[in-house]
């Protein structure tokens, strides 16, 4: 087993080990320490697969992995562990494992309310983590599928157990939304390997023995699957429930790399396995992102719930990201992937800031936070910091995804797409409206009498927790080739199946 090998197992049986670690182990706190430490050395374990020896699987092939590991798995099938990572998948598998590592180490200082034990909570933690690392990195469609039915009855768990009031509800609802869309990938990936006679990504990709009418199904059935998991605008309305119910830690999960499954079938499943289907489909998608651009924004505006807010906000973003996925051209792509990034640490960075303010005031209105300055000028200063990143202002990571796709879908041209590209850009003008009127709501003005109690410090575990959000938005937004650069060559080898 060669090095890269080695790793990408690692990487997957690390957090598998240290759930079980974490749940068997005699002491509360003893398992969220054991858990923690399996959180950290998975983080350690994707680092070095960055880069490598890749090559041609075959002349018109769209993937070309870094490393991969390729085992006979159910031979009378045909199917195959095969698992791979490149540059579109390296940044997200990274970002999950510190994510992970985030709330693993978070849970030590501070472990919500509710049903259970904090050990048991990062156990579960980490078995999502699983399923999200192993969705990134599976090459074969049905171990796809697996990894991607792994993360919901653990998540469903850390809502129903740990969340707010109506926290059962919450979760009842994200379980339903998402096995719709598990019937739908499910039906979708029987589509493809039945005609294909395979469930190899890498053989797939560019439609290689699928006919057209088999593409224009099969990209069906996916992109309606993924939608649901991004969520994209109309199948989102599990979304904010499941947010301003679930504890800190599930929400920044949630946010921060749980939606990314579903951007990240669609480029590298939907787009891939099927590109005559999204050829096809690409003006509908156009369409479908920026509305959820501009409702999604509208709906910001009306909103009186500080995590309801931030909730569907990703509503907006992720339609950016669809956006630059729909023009189907290079820039798009860049597009959605740093946007991807971005969404992931800005909103996972906004909900830990969420999070601590309704920990402190025991409140989400915003009507009762006014004065967060007065009284708590350090957190109020990050949740402006997390705002104005998350808003698009050049210089931070929130910027490039958005500026990206709307000068995607100037370049593809035409009276549809420029009218998208402009309609995108009031989007972007009116995500700045709503996350500054969050910042007037909440910073300014007289301390209510919830705000005006708060100490002005912050504890030591979370600014350990948020640090590196903070460092990582700023990071990317001065250098976004940290993000890109990865990508280029797997995206043009991606985009050479529709030449």
């Amino acid at each position: 087993m060669s090095f890269g090998e080695f790793l990408l197992v690692a990487v997957l049986a690390l957090p598998a080990l240290g759930a079980v670690a974490a749940a068997a182990s005699p002491g509360d706190r003893t398992g969220r320490l054991v858990g923690t430490a399996a959180a950290a050395l998975t983080l350690l374990a994707t680092l070095p697969l960055v880069g490598g020896e890749h090559s041609w699987v075959g002349p018109q092939s769209g993937v070309q992995p870094w490393h991969q590991l390729d085992l006979p798995w159910v031979p009378g099938l045909d199917l195959r562990f095969h698992l791979g990572v490149d540059g579109i998948s390296w940044p997200l598998v990274v970002l999950t494992a510190l994510l992970t590592l985030l709330c693993c180490g978070y849970t030590l200082w501070r472990v919500p309310a509710g049903g259970g034990s904090g050990r048991a909570l990062v156990a579960l933690l980490l078995v999502v983590e699983v399923g999200i690392l192993g969705t990134f990195l599976a090459l074969d469609l049905v171990l796809f599928f697996l990894f991607f039915e792994v993360v919901l009855l653990p998540m469903y768990a850390i809502i129903a157990g740990w969340g707010g009031e109506d926290r059962r509800r919450a979760a009842r609802k994200f379980v339903l939304y998402t096995l719709f869309g598990s019937v739908l990938l499910l039906v979708g990936v029987y589509v493809v390997v039945a005609a294909a006679g395979t469930a190899d990504v890498v053989a797939l990709t560019g439609g290689s023995g699928l006919s057209r009418g088999t593409q224009l199904a099969a990209f069906t059935l996916l992109a309606l699957a993924f939608a649901v998991k991004s969520p994209l605008w109309p199948l989102h309305s599990w979304l904010p429930d499941a947010h301003t119910q679930a504890p800190t830690v599930g929400s920044v999960i949630l946010a921060g790399v749980l939606l990314k499954m579903g951007t990240y079938g669609l480029i590298r499943v939907a787009v891939g396995v099927a590109p005559e289907g999204a050829r096809w489909a690409a003006p509908v998608l156009g369409v479908l992102a920026v509305a959820a651009i501009l409702i999604g924004s509208l709906v910001c505006l009306a909103q009186d719930e500080l995590k309801r807010l931030i909730a569907y906000s990703s509503v907006g973003h992720m339609g950016f990201v669809l956006l630059g996925v729909a023009t189907l051209t290079a820039t798009g792509l860049q597009a959605a992937l740093i946007g991807n990034i971005a969404h992931g640490v800005i909103t996972g960075l906004l909900f830990f800031l969420a999070g601590a303010v309704k920990d402190r005031t025991h409140t989400g209105s915003l009507a009762d936070l006014s004065g967060l300055r007065e009284t708590a000028p350090r957190l109020a200063g990050l949740l402006g910091f997390a705002a104005v990143a998350s808003l698009g202002l050049p210089g931070l990571a929130g910027f490039w995804g958005e500026a990206f796709a709307v000068i995607a879908a100037v370049r593809r041209g035409g009276g549809l797409w420029t009218t998208l590209a402009v309609l995108a850009a009031l989007g972007g003008a009116l995500t700045a409206a709503y996350f500054l009127r969050l910042l007037r709501r909440v910073s300014h003005g007289r301390p209510s009498p919830a705000v005006g109690r708060l100490a002005p410090g912050l504890a030591g575990a979370e600014l350990t927790a948020w640090a590196p959000l903070v460092l990582l938005a700023l990071a990317v937004g001065l250098a976004p080739a940290l993000v890109l650069s990865y990508a280029t060559g797997p995206v043009n080898a991606l985009l050479a199946v529709f030449d």
